[in-house]
């Protein structure tokens, strides 16, 4: 469902929630523009979790959508993910990069910091993340969330990707920012919504509100 040429403004990255069925997952491709679809190993061991991931990756990968695998690398290549991402500090990003990143993405996230992101930025990642996976629960984006992303977005080339809150409508206080992907998660995943009408929603958010990225 992705545009063969992907919209000149901030982009949604989608990352289900844990415990959210891989059904929901692909019905949420439905709705629109995705650039990216990080899936989180949470507490699925193994062999769960590559038979979870088996069942999105061809889907959103036909879609046109990337897929990265946060958690064991090796999942990420049995399922043939775009890319890896990385929670566990610049020693672990340093070791992806070197051994992963000339067949794959290589994103990272936990900086809570300025100088936590400047750290893991020397490692050349090809993104870096503000927020954490599952915390999402208020309605707005964390404050830090968003400071750290227009700070980074403005000094650095390296994209980011900034955590929305769990109402929809905060596509546009991430966007605003300069980043150039806001992540939703709480917000598509609710017990009480259709995951592709957000898609749609938020898409058509950004479409009104976010700002032109240029180049």
């Amino acid at each position: 469902m992705t545009e063969s040429t992907p919209p000149d403004r901030c982009r949604i990255v989608l990352i289900p929630p844990a415990g959210t069925p891989a059904e929901r997952v692909v019905a949420a491709l439905a709705g629109g523009d995705i650039a990216s679809l990080i899936l989180p190993q949470g507490d699925r061991d193994e062999a769960s979790f590559q038979a979870y991931a088996e069942k999105i990756v061809p889907a959103a990968q036909a879609a046109g959508i990337a897929v990265v695998i946060a958690g064991d690398s090796r999942i990420a290549g049995r399922v043939k993910a775009d890319g890896l991402h990385v929670e566990a500090g610049k020693a672990n990003l340093a070791e992806a990069v070197e051994r992963l990143q000339d067949r794959m993405m290589v994103g990272v996230g936990g900086a809570k910091t300025r100088d936590d992101a400047l750290e893991l930025g020397e490692e050349r990642p090809d993104y870096i993340f503000f927020g954490r996976f599952g915390y999402d629960s208020k309605p707005e984006p964390h404050p830090r969330n968003l400071s750290l992303g227009q700070w980074w977005a403005e000094m650095i080339e390296i994209p980011c990707i900034v955590m929305a809150g769990s109402d929809v409508t905060s596509v546009g206080a991430v966007a605003a920012t300069g980043a150039e992907f806001v992540a939703l998660s709480a917000a598509v995943f609710a017990d009480d919504v259709e995951p592709a009408a957000v898609i749609a929603k938020a898409n058509a958010l950004l479409d009104e509100t976010a700002p032109h990225l240029g180049g």
